[in-house]
């Protein structure tokens, strides 16, 4: 009965997205521009060849742009006279690989013009990021539109590596994610590296009772405080998020069940039961973190709110 019931809902999410009007579609483009997919895939490997961080960056990018007004590639445009882009909030100073997003899109311009959006290019992006990076592939649903608005001022509605669970959860609820999709998603920081500034509470200064976060594990602590002294640290000094920073797989998981996770927003997904549950389940096994996580990413990346197709994806039409 359970099948049935979860095959029913499958079922009707499929349809959902292929269906017509202003929702998405797996060939949405099949007739407009049926090779976007391999020109997406082409310059994201051509990149990754030549940088190995590209992956991370072009995954966080999407998650960027897609908690603040949906998935509209509103991350992407740049700041103009008074008006303070989102690239250009604190959270997002230090994203990286808009180039490639510009790169793929002038190769589709050349052959489907004003046809495919920033935001579906960037989605398609990240998707190839991950599978590059040894993760599992998916179909994306296309049909986004560009956003027109993009204020650094929202960027502070992006969950801070320093929240705790209810924090992480009031904010993803908030786009109509799930506790399971806080979890899966977060598997994302398999990926990529983070600077000092991201963690440093975690090993100076903690609080009026202790030096360093007691949920770290003390050994990983004094690494980490030697990485990062509380003076005289270099400019762009930090640590890769998990040891097969350029793998995507589980370890990210079992890392937090060690005490060995970089953010805090990380560690403290073991501070619930239901939580701590997923973290266990997908430490134990890569494949259930694989199917979660691709549930929750096409969840996550159908938040949309676009307007029009760019022509070009660092400025508005």
């Amino acid at each position: 009965m359970a099948f049935m019931v979860a095959l029913i809902l499958n079922l009707l999410l499929l349809f959902s997205l292929v269906s017509t009007g202003n929702s998405l579609s797996y060939n949405y483009y099949e007739k407009t521009c049926p090779d976007v997919e391999f020109f997406v895939a082409k310059t994201v490997r051509d990149a990754t060849a030549s940088d190995k961080t590209v992956p991370a960056a072009l995954l966080r990018l999407h998650f960027h742009d897609c908690f603040i007004r949906g998935c509209d590639a509103s991350v992407l445009l740049n700041s103009k006279g008074s008006n303070k882009a989102e690239k250009d909030g604190p959270p997002n100073v230090s994203l990286h690989a808009f180039f490639i997003i510009d790169n793929a899109k002038k190769a589709i311009e050349a052959a489907c013009p004003g046809v495919v959006s920033c935001a579906d290019i960037l989605a398609l992006a990240a998707r190839d990021a991950v599978f590059l990076s040894g993760g599992p592939g998916w179909d994306v649903p296309k049909g986004r539109k560009d956003g027109r608005t993009s204020k650094a001022s929202e960027t502070i509605q992006l969950p801070s590596p320093s929240f705790n669970v209810s924090q992480l959860q009031k904010s993803f609820s908030q786009r109509g994610l799930s506790l399971e999709d806080l979890v899966a998603l977060s598997g994302g920081h398999t990926l990529g590296f983070s600077h000092c500034s991201s963690f440093k509470n975690r090993i100076h200064n903690f609080n009026a009772t202790h030096e360093v976060d007691p949920s770290l594990n003390p050994s990983f602590a004094s690494k980490l405080k030697s990485i990062c002294p509380i003076q005289n640290q270099m400019k762009n000094a930090g640590t890769t998020l998990d040891a097969s920073s350029t793998t995507f797989d589980n370890t990210y998981y079992k890392l937090i069940l060690q005490g060995k996770a970089i953010f805090s927003s990380d560690q403290v997904l073991i501070n619930t039961p239901y939580t701590k549950d997923l973290v266990s389940k997908f430490a134990t096994s890569q494949d259930a973190f694989y199917k979660a996580f691709v549930k929750s990413m096409v969840k996550m990346s159908s938040i949309n709110g676009g307007q029009e197709i760019r022509k070009d994806c660092r400025v508005v039409n």
